[in-house]
């Protein structure tokens, strides 16, 4: 009859007078579970779907194997003459293993708050790159007057368009303009425009990069006062990190920015031209700055805190003593993933 093969990921029957050495396709490690990736210590792959998991092929060839594992031995507990005293305490036999339980807050070690604020490693996405660009070609597109409110340009205004390096000497100074409508990167030691990618390593020859778009100058930026709004922002946990995500559109990454110690973060968003968000958190928890980062996407920015404990936090802030304690907090105190 055909006998069931206990090789990991097999789980298949088969003949036992025909069992070649390559008939069987399993799994060699164990099962690995860690935030929420499920797979195999042998290979690879990771899924977050237990049926995917499943399904994964093994990695391993072999013959099918007919041996079921050995059931785990339970420890005989009975006192030293194979009976209970009254009154003696039954202990089991062999090796004792404690499992310590995540510690209390208030047991944990928190730095005080006043310690001073580091900047956050920035990572802009192409996205918000991309949607940023597309704003200052359409600004460009749109004609510049040389004069706003009956106030005359200065002989000698250069002219703020990047990549421009015309000054403005009287009314027939304004001829086509030769620009860069994007924005200028500085990675790894090379220099380039977002607009047409021609990269340098020096910085003079970069300077003098010749415009790839044709437009009128831009003799003096328009004066837009900053104007501070609210934002909506939430936030959510995994077993290391906590994510602060706040819906803010094309952020400017230059003026947007993060600082945080051990407990505090403060959030500032500049958005969509002129609106202003700022946000101080005292957070519940203790993070470890050198491993939380800010990423800016065209749609949000998502500020990623590595937690200083592997705790699950009861609420994103730490509520002040004299605050009353009220279910699911003020808002933003629920986010497990």
């Amino acid at each position: 009859m055909p006998l069931m093969c206990y090789n990991k990921g097999c789980g298949q029957r088969f003949d036992p007078d025909d069992n070649p050495g390559d008939a069987c396709t399993f799994h060699p490690g164990v099962p690995v579970f860690h935030d929420a990736l499920k797979g195999w210590s042998c290979c690879t792959r990771r899924t977050t779907d237990f049926s995917d998991f499943l399904s994964i092929e093994g990695c391993s060839r072999g013959v099918h194997n007919r041996e079921k594992p050995a059931e785990p031995v339970r420890p005989e507990v009975t006192s030293s003459e194979g009976r209970r005293e009254k009154g003696e305490e039954l202990k089991p036999r062999g090796d004792t293993y404690i499992i310590q339980a995540p510690k209390p807050l208030e047991l944990i070690h928190r730095p005080s708050g006043d310690e001073p604020l580091v900047r956050l490693q920035q990572k802009v996405f192409s996205s918000l790159r991309q949607a940023l660009e597309k704003l200052q070609l359409a600004e460009n597109s749109q004609p510049h007057n040389t004069e706003e409110e009956g106030e005359e340009v200065k002989i000698g205004t250069s002219c703020k368009n990047g990549g421009c390096s015309k000054c403005f000497s009287g009314p027939g100074s304004n001829e086509e303009c030769k620009h860069h409508p994007g924005v200028p990167n500085f990675h790894e030691g090379i220099k380039f425009w977002s607009c047409c990618r021609r990269k340098t390593s020096d910085f003079n020859c970069f300077l003098a990069q010749e415009g790839c778009t044709t437009g009128s100058h831009l003799w003096r930026k328009p004066d837009k006062g900053m104007k501070v709004v609210p934002c909506r922002f939430d936030w959510h946990q995994t077993g290391s990190q906590v994510i602060i995500s706040i819906y803010a559109k094309n952020s400017l990454p230059e003026l947007s920015y993060a600082e945080a110690n051990g407990t505090t973060v403060a959030i500032r968003v500049v958005f969509e031209g002129e609106k202003e968000f700022e946000q101080k958190i005292n957070l519940w928890g203790v993070i470890d700055v050198s491993s939380s980062v800010v990423n800016m996407m065209s749609s949000k920015m998502e500020i990623s805190m590595g937690k200083e404990e592997p705790i699950t936090w009861a609420r994103l802030d730490l509520p002040s003593p004299t605050d009353t304690p009220t279910e699911g907090g003020n808002g933003i105190g629920k986010g497990d993933a």
